[in-house]
């Protein structure tokens, strides 16, 4: 099943899934992001409800934060940490594509780590009552409706195969359909009213993200893709704990 082969691909959690994939099973999985994101964010939530019990908000926020990478097997984050070192490298376009594959963290990538990680916990650790669970809930949906806007919409920077080519080829506007359908029933359970502008808010915002990341390099990766999830996410932990200190 698609939503099996999403949770399998973007989670660590002990899901089954088939070990011969059909051709583009992979891109049409990237319908059902919204709902593993969902689900992140039910976890997310009831974490952060038990360690309330024993824990002050700041303490949770730290861990709470953890448990959110350790879920994803810190996937977004290691696709965030590439893009910093070869978006922001100072040279031709097909060099910036080569160190997006190398595996070792520069300068960029540690201060952009230290950096995101410190955003959403602050971010976190200023959300108090009903905006905390909201976040937690609504934040993971829509940072993957990004990835699968993301895959749909913008071409692929490489030739030849890889990981993010291969989702790429099997998503197209029936899975962008479904992806969509499902973070506005997710954000409009969590979030209500506000709900109605989550997705358009967060299409601006990836859509500014990925022409910028174009502007870099000859379209978007597997890494790119990662780090829109994360900045939607911080984005959004941000939005939120500023209309909760209103």
């Amino acid at each position: 099943m698609p939503i099996l082969l999403a949770l399998k691909f973007l989670t660590v959690l002990p899901v089954p899934a088939p070990r011969d994939v059909p051709p583009k099973a992979m891109g049409r999985a990237a319908a059902y992001y919204p709902l593993v994101g969902a689900l992140l964010g039910l976890l997310l939530v009831g974490a952060d409800l038990l360690l309330g019990l024993v824990l002050a908000p700041v303490l949770r926020a730290a861990l709470v934060l953890a448990l959110w990478v350790g879920l994803t097997g810190a996937l977004h984050l290691d696709g965030f940490l590439d893009c910093c070192d070869g978006l922001f490298a100072p040279c031709p376009p097909e060099r910036r594509l080569e160190i997006l594959r190398d595996t070792h963290a520069g300068s960029f990538a540690v201060v952009g780590a230290v950096l995101l990680l410190l955003v959403k916990f602050a971010a976190l650790a200023s959300l108090q009552g009903p905006w905390r669970p909201a976040a937690l809930a609504g934040a993971p949906v829509l940072g993957r409706w990004a990835m699968t806007y993301a895959l749909v919409a913008y071409p692929y920077a490489r030739q030849g195969p890889g990981l993010g080519g291969l989702v790429k080829q099997g998503a197209g506007r029936r899975e962008l359909a479904v992806a969509s359908a499902c973070a506005l029933g997710a954000t409009l359970a969590a979030w209500h009213w506000l709900g109605l502008a989550a997705l358009p808010a967060t299409w601006a915002f990836t859509a500014a993200v990925a022409r910028w990341i174009m502007g870099r390099i000859p379209g978007l990766t597997g890494d790119t893709y990662g780090a829109i999830c994360e900045l939607v996410e911080a984005a959004w932990l941000v939005g939120l704990a500023a209309l909760g200190c209103r």
